[in-house]
C-alpha cells in the first residue's frame, strides 16, 4: 500500500500543445559489442520519438586493468610457482568476469583457490605500478602499493568467519551468557571507580607551577592561597571532584545542567560579592551568563573563562592587600621624621634614666581613688599621684599598746 495519498502529490501540468503516446519501438544498447537490437515501450511526446543513447547504458561500467609486456613480465613479474600461460588466462579471466574472483576461480583450469588468485593478480598489478613510477615517491601512493594484499590474514579471517557461522545453537547461548557477564562486571567495575572517585579527589593533571587541573577546571595553587589574605581562597578540588562524580552517576543528563553544577563548584568559595562581579565582568565581554549553544567545547571554554576570571578578582584583592600592607608600613611609628631622634639613642636615654617607682604598684591606686573622693570634681590626671613614702601614719590604737 502507498503511504502517501496519490492525490495530494503534484502533477506536472500537461501543456495543451503536447501529445503523450507510447510506443514499441526498437533499441540498441552501446554497452553490448553485438549490435543486438530488443524493444521495449517508449514515450513519444508529439510523434517524435526519443533519440540517443539507451538509457541503462551508463550503469555498465567495467574494470580498469592493468596490461604487461613480453619484456615486463620477464624483467618484473617472473614466479616459479605461475607460468606466463597461467598469468595470461588468469588476468584475462580477470577482465571478463570483472575480477569476481569467485567465479573466476571456479573456471579457472588448474586448480587455485581464490586467494592464491587475488594474491598473483595483486602482485602483478603492484610490480608493475611501481617499475612504470617515474620516482619511488610516486610509486608509493597508489593504494595498491600502500595496502599491499596480505593472503596469511585473508585466510584466518575466513575461518575465523566460518567458525562463527558453524556454531550451535548452544555454543552460542554460552557465548552470550559470557558477554553479559563481563557486561555485569565492567559495570560493577564502573560503579566501584565511581565510588572511589567521590571519597577522593579526581586530578587528572598537574602543571608544574602548582595548579592543579581537574576537567576543565584550573584549581588555583596552594602556593597562591597561602599568600592570599584571608576571606580570598580558591575553590576546593573535593568539591569539584565530588559534583564531577554525581555527574558520572547520573550518566545521562543536560550539558546546561552540567555546566550549572560546574560553576557552583567553582564559586563555592567565592563571596556573593565576588560571583556577582565576575557575571558582571562576563557582561562587560558581550558573554552570556549561559551558551546559548552549549556544546561540550563551548562548555568548557565558558567555564575557563570564568576561572580566570575569578584568578583576576583574586589576584586583584592580593595586590590591593599588599598595597595596604606596604602603605602601613610607610606610615608606621617606625619611620624617622626630621625630628625625631634616633631610635638607638632614645635607647640609651632610657637605658640611663633611673628607676622611679610607680605609685599603683604599691597601692597608689587606692589613695589616688581616696584623694579623688575627697576633692571632688577634679580629674585624675590633674592629681598628682602621692609616693608610697608620703602615706600619714596610722593611728595607733589602744589595743595595739
Amino acid at each position: 500500500m502507498p503511504t502517501l495519498d496519490i492525490n495530494q502529490l503534484k502533477r506536472r501540468a500537461l501543456s495543451e500543445s503536447e501529445k503523450i503516446t507510447w510506443q514499441w519501438l526498437p533499441f540498441t544498447s552501446s554497452a553490448r559489442k553485438d549490435n543486438l537490437q530488443l524493444y521495449h515501450w517508449v514515450r513519444v511526446v508529439n510523434g517524435v520519438p526519443p533519440t540517443g543513447d539507451y538509457s541503462f547504458a551508463k550503469y555498465n561500467k567495467s574494470v580498469d586493468l592493468i596490461e604487461y609486456t613480453d619484456e615486463e613480465y620477464e624483467k618484473f613479474l617472473s614466479n616459479p610457482s605461475w607460468t606466463k600461460e597461467e598469468t595470461d588466462q588468469l588476468f584475462d579471466m580477470c577482465k571478463r568476469f570483472d575480477l569476481r574472483f569467485v567465479i573466476i576461480a571456479d573456471r579457472f583450469p588448474s586448480d587455485r583457490t581464490v586467494e592464491e588468485l587475488k594474491d598473483r593478480y595483486y602482485s602483478v598489478c603492484r610490480a608493475i605500478t611501481v617499475a612504470r613510477a617515474p620516482s619511488p615517491a610516486d610509486a608509493a601512493g597508489p593504494p595498491l602499493v600502500k595496502e599491499p594484499y596480505n593472503v596469511s590474514q585473508e585466510i584466518e579471517r575466513k575461518r575465523a568467519l566460518s567458525m562463527v557461522l558453524s556454531q550451535t545453537k548452544l555454543q552460542e547461548r554460552r557465548d552470550a551468557e559470557v558477554l553479559a557477564e563481563a557486561k555485569r562486571i565492567s559495570e560493577s567495575r564502573k560503579a566501584a571507580k565511581a565510588a572511589e572517585e567521590t571519597e577522593l579527589p579526581d586530578v587528572s593533571d598537574t602543571t608544574p607551577e602548582g595548579a592543579e587541573k581537574v576537567t576543565g577546571i584550573d584549581v588555583i595553587s596552594t602556593s597562591l592561597n597561602a599568600q592570599l589574605p584571608s576571606g580570598i581562597v580558591a575553590p576546593p578540588v573535593s568539591e569539584t571532584a565530588s559534583t564531577l562524580a554525581s555527574l558520572r552517576m547520573l550518566r545521562v543528563y543536560l550539558r546546561t545542567y552540567g555546566l550549572e553544577q560546574m560553576v557552583q563548584a567553582a564559586s563555592s568559595s567565592a563571596g556573593l560579592r565576588t560571583i556577582k562581579r565576575v557575571e558582571q565582568t562576563l557582561q562587560d565581554l558581550g558573554v552570556n551568563l549561559k551558551p546559548k549553544v552549549p556544546t561540550k567545547l563551548v562548555c568548557a571554554e565558558h567555564l575557563e573563562l570564568r576561572k580566570e576570571i575569578l584568578t583576576l578578582l583574586n589576584l586583584q584583592k592580593q595586590v590591593q592587600y599588599k598595597e595596604a600592607e606596604g602603605s602601613s608600613y610607610r606610615e608606621g611609628s617606625y619611620s624617622e621624621t626630621p625630628g625625631t631622634p634616633p631610635k638607638r639613642a632614645q635607647r640609651a636615654t632610657d637605658q640611663d634614666r633611673t628607676f622611679i617607682p610607680d605609685s599603683t604598684s604599691f597601692g597608689g591606686d587606692r589613695a589616688g581613688k581616696r584623694d579623688q573622693k575627697r576633692k571632688g570634681p577634679g580629674r585624675l590626671s590633674e592629681v598628682p599621684s602621692s609616693p608610697a613614702q608620703s602615706k600619714r601614719p596610722r593611728k595607733l590604737k589602744t589595743s595595739d599598746g
